[in-house]
């Protein structure tokens, strides 16, 4: 058994988003809010894409009408789990029940 550091990707969308900054931050607390109580344990920050051309980062959020789609990042340590796919499933179900209808993504699954 094993702990593990499990980071999913989501999709957020924010409707009437005044800007890309703003769409990112509501997109945030949005998630923080739905995730506590129950799993207010989770870290939430704002993803990041690799630029095709200059290779830094971006921000995973793009507004199209006033209506943002922001990536975010969501962290969890799993402590005691058998496997990296039995972190990966406990992470998922865990996050999954707070964000109810919002899609998730394995990013990484790392041992500490």
């Amino acid at each position: 058994m094993g702990d593990f550091l499990v980071t999913l990707e989501s999709a957020w969308i924010i409707r009437n988003a005044p800007s890309l900054e703003d769409a990112v931050g509501i997109a945030i607390a949005e998630a923080g809010k739905q995730l506590n109580p129950t799993a207010k344990f989770v870290d939430v920050e704002a993803g990041m894409l690799a630029c095709p051309f200059c290779e830094g980062e971006l921000n995973s959020a793009i507004i199209i009408a006033g209506t943002a789609l922001v990536g975010l990042e969501l962290q969890m340590k799993v402590k005691n789990a058998e496997t990296p796919l039995h972190a990966e499933r406990i992470a998922k179900s865990t996050i999954g029940k707070a964000l109810r209808d919002i899609p998730l993504r394995v990013l990484e699954v790392e041992a500490l």
